[in-house]
């Protein structure tokens, strides 16, 4: 049975990871910084633990034993986290490092690094009808300020190790994951889940204002989590030593969806825009043509299918919250 480490699996991606690659029968070993509790996602039939993996005795340790690792671990967040708070993003090389020391230790077969479109060339990515990105187009360098350059720095460091030392890695650059059970609240959500939100705060209230970070025509790419997971499973058990991208080409821009979360809520809200506040790159949409010749694949689930899943858990969740006060 293959052994197989999720690093960061009490997390929003990492919980739905965990959950595919235990009903493929590996056994899973689950990691990750929070108490349990807070945990996403919690599986009874995996072996679970509540470690910093910024530690190098705790990525020996928890490695011990391990077949393949999935790194999902990291400090981060939607817009208003990764740009006030570069510093902590920078700190997560710290597990990547550690985890890829832990992997040649323990002599680990495959190493998967979960890295991001804010890798890409700024220069690329300011307007809003861009080209979408390939993989190509992250350099000359220029990533995101903080949170970017530690993911391409990481990306790098998987390289060497493999260079080096013969670690068999594979790197994803994720485009805006989004899906029901992840952060829909508190500043690190990312914007489907911060609008679903949003909209269903104001259809229970009954008020007809929404607020939107900047002027709501900055353009991204949204990708549903299954297809994110089928994506990186497929990377991982591929031969594809690259990064390549994993995310949606189907671009909109944040008033396009915004309305579209509005018709799937069944009301209308008028926008009030606050252009001081995060906003992040000007446009993004991922170019999928590397991946689906190198892999096949590409994703299966659409903007509105996925928003529509995603609002409604989010809309439950924030009745959940209104009784609970009450």
């Amino acid at each position: 049975m293959k052994k197989v480490l999720v690093a960061g699996g009490g997390g929003f991606i990492g919980g739905w990871l965990v959950k595919e690659l235990l009903s493929k029968g590996y056994k899973v070993f689950v990691v990750d910084i929070k108490p349990i509790s807070d945990w996403y996602q919690v599986f009874p039939e995996a072996n679970n633990a509540s470690k910093d993996l910024s530690l190098l005795e705790n990525c020996t340790q928890a490695t011990l034993g391990i077949d393949e690792i999935y790194n999902l671990a990291a400090d981060m967040g939607g817009m208003g986290f990764i740009e006030n708070n570069k510093a902590a993003c920078m700190l997560t090389v710290l597990i990547n490092t550690h985890l890829l020391m832990a992997a040649k230790i323990n002599e680990v077969s495959k190493f998967f690094f979960s890295s991001s479109a804010c890798v890409y060339n700024a220069d690329k990515q300011n307007k809003t009808l861009i080209e979408p990105l390939k993989e190509e187009d992250a350099y000359p360098a220029m990533p995101e300020d903080g949170y970017g350059w530690e993911k391409l720095f990481s990306e790098r460091m998987c390289r060497h190790f493999y260079e080096d030392y013969g670690l068999e890695t594979r790197v994803a650059r994720y485009h805006n994951v989004y899906g029901p059970n992840g952060t829909w609240e508190g500043g690190r959500e990312k914007a489907p889940a911060a609008l679903s939100r949003k909209v269903a705060e104001a259809k229970l209230a009954k008020t007809n204002t929404i607020n939107i970070w900047g002027d709501g025509e900055q353009t991204r790419s949204f990708t549903y989590i299954k297809d994110c997971i089928e994506g990186t499973i497929k990377l991982m058990d591929s031969k594809v030593r690259e990064p390549v991208n994993i995310g949606s080409d189907e671009m909109v821009s944040i008033n396009g969806l915004t309305k579209i979360i509005e018709e799937i809520a069944g009301i209308a809200l008028n926008p009030i825009y606050d252009v001081s506040a995060p906003k992040g790159v000007r446009g993004r949409n991922s170019d999928n043509t590397k991946v689906l010749k190198l892999l096949n694949w590409q994703p299966k689930i659409s903007l509105k299918e996925g928003l529509t899943e995603t609002y409604l858990w989010i809309e439950q969740e924030v009745n959940k919250k209104l009784k609970f006060k009450n």
